[in-house]
């Protein structure tokens, strides 16, 4: 049975599924609509157009679905878009898409957004994702599955973030960063090889994971450029689906380039 505090304000465009719950003084806005199971705490402010699947949770003062910021909207009809048991905690803010963005951002399921941490206009976010306290990404930015994010991070517009890679605290991101990687910024923001942990905690065999270790050493500790080490990953390691992911996500690199 959905139950709606008094003291909250809840649309009349709004549509909200079955057993949803929304706290005193939370405010779901037009055009929201949330799926069966969605908890909204006490003063959690969610704005449309945006549409939520099952299960989402939204702490206290988190605000979901803000207008974008940037200087072209105007108030053009732009939505937010995510899907089953994501948890958007304390003051995180989350926003709307652009016109010349495709109009959407996008949140796959099961992802983790703590307290302050930011999502910009147009960004595409997989499953998974853990967008730790402070992170801060800018817009039009793809984060793929099971990428873990740390503490206040910053992203340039338009980077793309590849799978089960690891950002450590603090790092300053202005290029892609490549699938399975581990990326601690220090006097420079460079690549230090994988994210061995991170793999094994979601099921990696130490097999897979020696073969993306020695993609990855193609790519970092030989003498080859990145244009000779996937040659040498295609030569010796095309069988593995991981590294195949690995190659088509360097070859697909943006103008930003790599970081290595």
């Amino acid at each position: 049975m959905t139950q709606i505090d008094p003291r909250a304000f809840v649309s009349p465009s709004a549509k909200l599924g079955n057993c949803v719950q929304v706290g005193a003084f939370a405010v779901v806005g037009d055009d929201v609509e949330l799926g069966d199971g969605c908890v909204v705490d006490p003063h959690a402010v969610i704005q449309g157009p945006s549409k939520f699947g099952r299960k989402n949770r939204f702490f206290s003062f988190s605000i979901v679905g803000g207008d974008p910021q940037d200087l072209t909207y105007t108030g053009q009809r732009v939505r937010l878009e995510a899907g089953d048991e994501n948890e958007f905690r304390e003051f995180c803010t989350v926003h709307r898409g652009t016109i010349k963005g495709g109009g959407v951002t996008r949140l796959g399921n099961h992802n983790l957004i703590m307290a302050y941490a930011h999502i910009g206009h147009d960004c595409c976010i997989g499953d998974h994702v853990i967008l730790t306290n402070g992170a801060q990404l800018a817009g039009h930015i793809v984060v793929e599955d099971y990428a873990g994010i740390s503490s206040f991070c910053l992203f340039h517009q338009f980077v793309r973030i590849g799978r089960h890679c690891y950002i450590g605290a603090g790092t300053i991101i202005t290029q892609d960063v490549a699938p399975f990687s581990l990326i601690v910024g220090d006097r420079e923001t460079r690549c230090f090889g994988i994210n061995k942990v991170g793999l094994e905690r979601h099921g990696f065999s130490p097999e897979r994971i020696r073969v993306i270790e020695q993609a990855y050493r193609y790519l970092l500790r030989s003498k080859l450029n990145t244009s000779q080490a996937v040659d040498k990953m295609r030569e010796t390691l095309a069988e593995s689906e991981d590294v195949q992911s690995l190659i088509r996500f360097i070859e697909s690199t943006t103008e930003r380039g790599l970081t290595k």
